[in-house]
Order: structure tokens, then C-alpha cells, then sequence
């Protein structure tokens, strides 16, 4: 059978110029995702953060077209379509448009530059420069700290930075966190403290117990004893006989994230799904011996991959017998083995029967 992305080899015209001489960036990703396999980049990764915010980087150029190819301007595409399709009850059709982006790798920055401009459809763009990452998107997901939109754009900016392990990278993280108190969006210091979890980094700790004893914040303190208890868990796990002989694929890599939940004993009200485990689960408590230990349940469900096969998006499911709860991880493989890059909550439901009200949200 003839692949979509071939098309244009036998005489015919492919789907990527279709969609190009078409316009738009909808038709654009509409055709990406019916064809992720046939295009080509180059993921970058980097240690140094832009110095100030507040100072616009330069913009990247678009990649040249290839030969026989037209260029599609960044300014050229649809944003009522994608506003559509990104406002649909589907979630599976959302997170297939970022799936779309991911998979197209960094030369699709420059289109999501264009639609960050758009407040219909800047939140799709952050979200999906956060997951392509890398230093060609971080400029970009910089200056959303400046961005004076009331569109909680700066939470993508700083779950993005978890991949990026420095010291100005750290520092960043920990101011976000130390000035929670007066962040009027909690979601922005959620984000910052899932980033931290994504190391195992036990130096880690005593910032995190620090920023804990000086907030007034009863859920973010909560979020930052769980940060701790799953690094100090994990890192205790990485240093044990079975730790040490984990290995170095996609599922390895999400199943050591969820250690402290898989390897202690839970209790019903201890989930990584319940709204007080935002930052991926707090080491549950010890059940009492008269309830049983629920089954727990780590589900790669689908990963997609960047154009050079060194970066993927896997869309992970957490459960237990009372809720589950949806996470889309980013993960980097680094000397032939596959590590997290990101980890990012997504939508949490309670079971039918067993949870005190209704879902948070739907898948």
C-alpha cells in the first residue's frame, strides 16, 4: 500500500504539500499526524537558560523548504480550525494535535511562535514548545515569563525547565516556589515542584524543606513534603540491588518515576490521583493490617517519537481501585538509555461509587 508520505514520489502530490499549498497550520498538523513517520529533524538540548526574560532572544528562521517544496509563512494558517478542534470535548483529538507538533520536531517552532500570538490557541503552542523543548523552543517558552496575558502561560515554561539540570535551571524553580504565597495562579509553583521531582537529586531536599517551613500555603507545603518523600523514595531505589539493574527503556523510565507509589503500601486515600498529589505522589502511608494493599497500575498507553527517534512523548495512566490519573511524559534517551526530560499532570478521575464527588475531569 502506498504510505501517505510517499505520494509525492510516484508522480502524485503528497500530503505535505497538499497541506502547504492549502495554508494553514490545522491542515498542516492534520497531515503530520496522519504521517509522523516521514519527516526529519533534529531535537537540541541545552544547559544555558536566556539571562533575562525580559529581553526577547532572537527569533530562530524557519528551515529552508526543500527542493520542489513551498514554504509555508509562519503568518499563513488557520486559527478557527485549530480553536475548534482544540476546544472539542474529545481530549484524544487535543492531545492528538500535540502529538502532531511533537512529532514534527523543532523545525515546527516558527509556526508555533505565530500561533502563541493568538490567544485562542497560545496555550496549545506553549504547551506543545514545552514538550518538543530543547534549545530552540526554551527562548521562546522564556519570554512567556513576561507575557502579560492572563492566559497561565508561565506554568509550561517552568514544567520545561525539569530537563534542564543547572544551576540557573534550579534557581529558577526555587524562586517561583519561595514567592508562592503571593502567586496568584497555583498551577504556575505546581509546575516548578512536579519539575524537581523529575530528578533524583538529594541536594535537592533541603531547598524544598526550607521552602516548606516559610510558606503560608497548606497545599503547596503538602506538595513540597511530597516532592521530597518521591525523591528521597527514589533515589533509595536507585541505589538498591534491583534499582541498579533497571534498565534504560521507556516503560523503566516512567515505572522508576512512580517507585515510591509501587513499592509502599497505599491506602485508599494515598493515590498519586487525588488533587493533593500534584507533584506525582506523596510516599503513601502504611495501610493497617486490616485493609488490603489496593493493586497498582502504571500503563504506557502511547508514545510518540520526535524526528530523530532521541525524544518521545508517552501518554502514561496511574491507577488504583479508586481513581486514575493521566500524565504525558517527555523523555530524552542520553548515552543509548531513555531518561525523563518532563513529567506533566493531566486529567484526574475518581472511579464510579468509590470517589466523594465527581471527576475532576474526563479523558
Amino acid at each position: 500500500m502506498m504510505k501517505l508520505w510517499d505520494a509525492g514520489e510516484r508522480g502524485m502530490p503528497s500530503i505535505w504539500n497538499v497541506a502547504k499549498r492549502a495554508g494553514g497550520l490545522y491542515l498542516y498538523l492534520v497531515c503530520l499526524g496522519l504521517g509522523l513517520c516521514g519527516f526529519s529533524g533534529r531535537a537540541g538540548f541545552s544547559q544555558q537558560l536566556p539571562a533575562n526574560p525580559s529581553k526577547e532572544p532572537a527569533t530562530n528562521p524557519a528551515p529552508l523548504p526543500k527542493e520542489g517544496e513551498e514554504a509555508l509563512p509562519p503568518s499563513d494558517w488557520g486559527p478557527d480550525l485549530l480553536y475548534t478542534i482544540l476546544t472539542s470535548p474529545n481530549e484524544e483529538a487535543q492531545f492528538g494535535l500535540v502529538r502532531a507538533t511533537f512529532a514534527a520536531g523543532p523545525d515546527i517552532i516558527p509556526h508555533l511562535v505565530t500561533a502563541l500570538k493568538d490567544d485562542r490557541t497560545a496555550e496549545f503552542a506553549a504547551e506543545s514548545l514545552a514538550y518538543i523543548g530543547g534549545d530552540r523552543a526554551l527562548p521562546e517558552l522564556w519570554k512567556l515569563l513576561s507575557d502579560r496575558r492572563d492566559l497561565n502561560l508561565r506554568r509550561f515554561t517552568y514544567g520545561a525547565l525539569a530537563e534542564f539540570d543547572s544551576p540557573q535551571a534550579t534557581d529558577a524553580l526555587f524562586e517561583v516556589i519561595n514567592k508562592s504565597d503571593d502567586e496568584p495562579d497555583r498551577t504556575v509553583t505546581e509546575a516548578a515542584v512536579i519539575a524537581l521531582t523529575v530528578r533524583t537529586d538529594l541536594s535537592l531536599v533541603p531547598r524544598l524543606l526550607t521552602a516548606e517551613k516559610k510558606l503560608q500555603d497548606v497545599v503547596i507545603r503538602d506538595d513540597l513534603d511530597n516532592a521530597r518523600a518521591v525523591i528521597e523514595e527514589r533515589a533509595k531505589y536507585l541505589a538498591s540491588p534491583e534499582g541498579k539493574k533497571a534498565g534504560g527503556s521507556i516503560d523503566s523510565a516512567v515505572r522508576t518515576y512512580f517507585v515510591p507509589a509501587l513499592e509502599i503500601p497505599a491506602t485508599p486515600n494515598a493515590v498519586a490521583a487525588s488533587t493533593s498529589v500534584k507533584s506525582a505522589g506523596k510516599a503513601p502511608a502504611a495501610p493497617s493490617p486490616e485493609k488490603p494493599r489496593p493493586v497498582v497500575k502504571v500503563d504506557v498507553r502511547s508514545v510518540t517519537f520526535s524526528p530523530d527517534h532521541n525524544r518521545a512523548l508517552a501518554r502514561v495512566v496511574f491507577e488504583d481501585p479508586t481513581a486514575m490519573a493521566y500524565y504525558d511524559f517527555v523523555l530524552q534517551k542520553r548515552f543509548g538509555n531513555w531518561t525523563l526530560a518532563s513529567v506533566w499532570l493531566g486529567p484526574e478521575v475518581e472511579k464510579p461509587g468509590l470517589g466523594t464527588g465527581d471527576a475532576d475531569s474526563k479523558p
